[in-house]
């Protein structure tokens, strides 16, 4: 990663003009929002099963109904259009598609993703279609999960299958989003469904997801009759080392937060630091010949997830261990396993967003210089940045929410000085579109740019939206 940016100013830009071409969208996933988990076939997913499970998701709240998407989906193309997305990135619910282990097409589930690619198709809107954004069928969990081989099998099966059904009208296809919240989250840390504790697994679950995103692009390629694009979306941990030896700590967390990721991916190779810091939790054996070839296909445009910094150090070992990393704190598991007693996430200077995320826009600008200078020919898009605040609703029915239109603000800025150094950046995704089921905290955090009374399930836009559409509409970022 590059040197950390020190701050020019407060990064809240005016009359930045985005160039002809650039993209703005907006993104949501299936579970967070579709609701309808038991219908038209559709069969559960590890997150149905994790949400029911008692004390791991905030009050309870399960992905039952959520925005109701599923039953709303022409409502919500309308508000898409009304706000002037030019691409919209949704995620297809595999337990949709296949939901059951003997394999059979559930018809029903193409024929909704289908309506849908159709419905942003005549909106002017570009589909971009990410396969996983984490609900993997509980049949494979019950079968190992994403610690099995066989899973990935599955995965490329279902690609041919949407590559076959959507491939000549979606635009962007996108494999895997946050590889790294499936892996270490679910099979490590257990914050995330499935819920283990296992540093092994976890590490077993970051191979099959690579493997599973590179057979997944190959199945792409052979079954898509349309010109797609092809990516992926990774969650990049944007890092700040702190105290003696801050430079290993920020090096450990990089191997297996980014470089475990863009190593066999982009480069066709795990690190050799990666395999070494890790060598006491597995021997990586789960690696066959000719994995790594398969891994490495080439992309269109590699997906960028951004939201916050996190500060490191060498634990010292006898003080209590800070555990600052923004992710939901659970008991009994890692998601750093190699390190875990190695190093700590010390807490960062505010102002925070309402996940307790530090608001720091210098590390998106940062974050997209060092992958354009790690990989220079490999074009980028900003596929997640967004914030929760806790909004209130005005006596008049509209949500004034600035806080979450100054970061708006202020992130757009990063992106543009990022363009201006010579960074290909194609386009941004506000996430999210609608207030959502946010995993763990059920639906006490609001990320949408358009609100969801979870009782009535009206939706109404939040200035912030408005902001953006104004955004979107002369591509100037204004006051």
């Amino acid at each position: 990663m590059t040197t950390p940016l020190t701050p020019r100013d407060d990064y809240r830009g005016s009359g930045l003009v985005f160039p002809e071409g650039f993209t703005f969208g907006s993104a949501t996933a299936s579970y967070q929002i579709e609701g309808a988990a038991s219908e038209d076939g559709r069969t559960p997913s590890i997150w149905d099963t994790f949400s029911r499970t008692p004390g791991k998701v905030w009050n309870g709240d399960t992905g039952d109904v959520a925005c109701d998407h599923y039953h709303r989906v022409e409502e919500d193309l309308d508000l898409m259009s009304d706000l002037g997305l030019q691409a919209y990135r949704f995620s297809i619910a595999w337990p949709r598609i296949v939901p059951t282990a003997a394999g059979d097409v559930n018809q029903a589930g193409i024929d909704f993703y289908s309506r849908l690619v159709d419905g942003l198709l005549a909106r002017g809107i570009r589909p971009v279609a990410t396969l996983y954004h984490w609900d993997l069928p509980q049949y494979l969990e019950d079968a190992g999960g994403w610690t099995s081989r066989a899973t990935t099998d599955a995965f490329e099966r279902y690609a041919e299958i949407m590559g076959t059904a959507l491939g000549d009208r979606v635009h962007t296809w996108t494999t895997l989003n946050e590889p790294w919240c499936s892996a270490y989250l679910g099979y490590g840390q257990g914050g995330h469904a499935p819920g283990r504790h296992e540093p092994a697994s976890a590490l077993s679950a970051v191979h099959h997801l690579n493997l599973a995103h590179g057979r997944a692009v190959q199945a792409l390629r052979a079954t898509s009759t349309g010109d797609p694009d092809y990516s992926v979306t990774l969650n990049f941990h944007v890092l700040r080392g702190q105290g003696e030896g801050s430079a290993e700590a920020v090096r450990r967390i990089d191997a297996l937060a980014n470089r475990a990721f863009t190593g066999p991916m982009l480069r066709g190779e795990y690190p050799a630091d990666l395999l070494a810091d890790t060598a006491e939790v597995t021997d990586w054996g789960f690696v066959a010949d000719g994995d790594l070839a398969t891994i490495n296909q080439p992309i269109d445009v590699l997906g960028v997830n951004y939201y916050s910094t996190a500060t490191v150090r060498l634990w010292d070992g006898v003080s209590e261990q800070q555990q600052n990393d923004g992710h939901k704190g659970t008991t009994g598991g890692t998601a750093w396993p190699g390190s875990d007693r190695i190093v700590e996430f010390v807490e960062q200077p505010g102002p925070y967003t309402a996940m307790g995320w530090n608001i720091a826009p210098e590390g998106l600008e940062e974050l997209l210089v060092s992958l354009s200078e790690q990989f220079p020919a490999q074009p980028l898009m900003v596929t997640e940045n967004g914030a929760a605040f806790d909004d209130v609703v005005a006596d008049d029915g509209s949500v004034p929410d600035p806080e979450r239109t100054d970061y708006l603000r202020r992130h757009f800025t990063a992106a543009h000085r990022a363009l201006e150094r010579g960074v290909d950046l194609r386009g941004y995704f506000v996430w999210s579109l609608l207030d959502n089921f946010e995993w763990g905290y059920g639906y006490a955090k609001r990320f949408g740019i358009v609100r969801v009374d979870f009782d009535s399930l009206e939706r109404t836009v939040k200035d912030s939206g408005l902001w953006y559409r104004e955004l979107v509409r002369t591509r100037t970022v204004g006051a």
